[in-house]
């Protein structure tokens, strides 16, 4: 297995190989993870690892809260995170390659990344101004029939998706999906209307072939709740919602 050690952003959310990831970055841990990233050799690719959070804050706490009105907000590069950060963490997360990081005049940064190979956190490391993780990659595997599962999932979302644009008769973006398996799987897996939980037992599962599986049956079970609720919104198939840090 081939081992890294990466800054390590924490989310709200599943980061999924081939998917895009626009970032808000404004606060200072993070600030100082993009500018480490900004000097580096720009003929390398900027990575960091992306991990959906289990237990804590995505932004930490800026004022005194609950149960002591006294207490100081928490600050450093594991605040929001408790004294042993991994284990806020969710252990399967997904390395991201910023494509852009643009620095703001305010020196906040907007960044765009693609998803690009699972990880498995191994250990995470608070004594720097950022968050460092060493991490383990996880290598696709196809599994059984995964194929033949690709067509069956590719045909129940595209039923899935015409009760998502329901009665705002928006039009559809699935006429060019891909064909391969482990891009079927992973679009599938972002696309889908899910909680965080859903998303990240998707991101985890051993091979391409179990994911699609567990993505049928959802599909299946999703698209008949969606009969009787049509009027709920389709979502984008490549793009997440911008992640305030």
């Amino acid at each position: 297995m081939t081992t890294a050690r990466l800054p390590l952003f924490p989310l709200n959310a599943v980061l999924f190989p081939g998917l895009v990831l626009p970032l808000n970055v404004f606060e200072e841990r993070y600030r100082a993870m993009m500018r480490e990233l900004l000097t580096g050799d720009e003929s390398e690719p900027r990575r960091f690892a992306v991990v959906a959070i289990r237990d804590g804050h995505e932004v930490a706490p800026t004022a005194p809260g609950m149960p002591d009105p006294t207490a100081l907000p928490e600050k450093g590069p594991a605040a929001g995170f408790g004294p042993d950060p991994i284990l806020s963490f969710h252990e399967v997360g997904c390395v991201a390659d910023a494509a852009s990081i643009r620095e703001r005049a305010d020196g906040s940064f907007e960044v765009m990344a693609t998803g690009t190979t699972r990880v498995r956190l191994l250990s995470v490391d608070a004594s720097g101004p950022f968050l460092v993780a060493e991490v383990e990659e996880i290598p696709e595997v196809p599994g059984e029939g995964a194929d033949s599962l690709a067509e069956g999932v590719l045909r129940a979302f595209r039923d899935y998706q015409k009760r998502l644009a329901g009665a705002r008769e928006r039009s559809l973006t699935t006429s060019e999906l891909p064909d391969e398996p482990s891009v079927v799987s992973y679009l599938v897996a972002a696309a889908a209307v899910l909680d965080t939980p859903s998303k990240q037992r998707l991101l985890q599962v051993p091979d391409t072939a179990t994911r699609l599986r567990e993505e049928l049956a959802l599909l299946r079970s999703e698209t008949a709740v969606l009969r009787h609720l049509p009027s709920l919104p389709a979502v984008d198939l490549t793009i997440a919602p911008t992640y305030p840090n």
